[in-house]
């Protein structure tokens, strides 16, 4: 049964008199069972945020990006002071040098040492003594090369670089602050990989959630995108909050999605069953009240007096609105809110 034919029902259309002598028409809130679409809050979120730390202690000399900037992978974002590190490099390359000298010699002495023993001149064990020097200056260089690349990969160390295409969120330091490791310095995140994360009551059908596939889903950004946008992809996270008891639901948007970015509020609309939509709350559409920010229902009291009452709606349906905080089932309301305002 429609909530349209739930209200034609429930029409009374009672009329009360207040003390003005103002006739109001009013009309209970329907309430409905059925299945349908419940609402549920969510905010946008990037898939692929990072926020760019220190890894070493220094003063930062060099901020190349500010909020806003989109930056290419590999990109500089920032420098800190690296010439102890750069100096540490320098010395630990001098070192390999000397030891590729001290291997050309053992490598010259070997094979003068090879000539002569095979002349006969010297013996087995002052060869077999020149091969050892030998082994081990090139164990030298490799050791000192291994060094070298650790000093420059620590020296690196001091330039951050953006790890993918994307977006400068937030830059928390200055040129000049210092360092430290673990530090945030620089957050970006991709913009083509957007999700709205939105949190259910536990008492959301788990099942019917992961039954449902993605394009029955629509998600509303009020006021930010005109169209409802369907997500590409469904995610129920196993587990709920311990201290909030709800259930998160990660949607997906299609890539390219403009005008939208982390932190924004969204709205999303899921089909449900059994009771994630019991006690559904509907009203006409005609007893709204909008006043700037303010979504209100003038709600008529036993003694015939109206009130101003805040409310949260959700999904539209023919002539009904549902209602999904503010009011419950049964209660009167006025279905002409500038009369309704006048009998106070």
């Amino acid at each position: 049964m429609t909530n349209k034919i739930l209200l034609l029902l429930v029409l009374l259309a009672t009329l009360v008199r207040a003390e003005t002598g103002t006739t109001l028409a009013t009309l209970p809130a329907s309430a409905s069972g059925a299945t349908g679409i419940v609402s549920a809050d969510g905010v946008v979120e990037a898939v692929r945020q990072t926020v760019l730390a220190a890894q070493v202690a220094g003063t930062i000399v060099e901020l190349r990006v500010k909020p806003g900037d989109t930056v290419k992978a590999g990109q500089v974002l920032a420098r800190i002071d690296a010439r102890a590190a750069d100096q540490s490099a320098n010395a630990s390359q001098a070192q390999v040098q000397a030891a590729r000298a001290s291997l050309d010699v053992a490598s010259r002495d070997l094979n003068r040492q090879k000539l002569l023993l095979q002349k006969g001149f010297i013996s087995q064990a002052a060869f077999d003594q020149a091969e050892a020097v030998y082994k081990a200056s090139a164990a030298q260089v490799n050791s000192q090369i291994a060094q070298a690349g650790a000093a420059l990969t620590q020296s690196d160390f001091f330039t951050l670089r953006a790890p993918y295409n994307g977006i400068v969120a937030d830059v928390p330091v200055v040129q000049g602050d210092m360092a430290m490791p673990g530090r945030a310095i620089v957050t970006i995140y991709d913009p083509a990989q957007l999700r709205v994360t939105a949190t259910l009551a536990q008492m959301a059908n788990i099942s019917t959630l992961s039954a449902i596939g993605p394009q029955t889903i629509k998600i509303e950004f009020p006021g930010i995108v005109e169209t409802w946008i369907v997500p590409v992809r469904l995610t129920l996270l196993p587990t709920a909050d311990p201290g909030t008891h709800t259930l998160q639901v990660r949607l997906d948007l299609p890539t390219g999605t403009i005008n939208v970015t982390p932190g924004m509020f969204a709205r999303v609309w899921l089909p449900m069953h059994g009771s994630a939509t019991t006690n559904r709350v509907f009203v006409p559409a005609k007893a709204i009240v909008r006043r700037a920010e303010m979504t209100g229902i003038y709600v008529v009291g036993k003694n015939g007096k109206s009130a101003l009452r805040q409310v949260r709606l959700g999904s539209v349906t023919g002539d009904s609105i549902e209602v999904l905080a503010g009011i419950t089932a049964g209660e009167v309301v006025a279905t002409d809110p500038q009369a309704a305002a006048k009998v106070r």
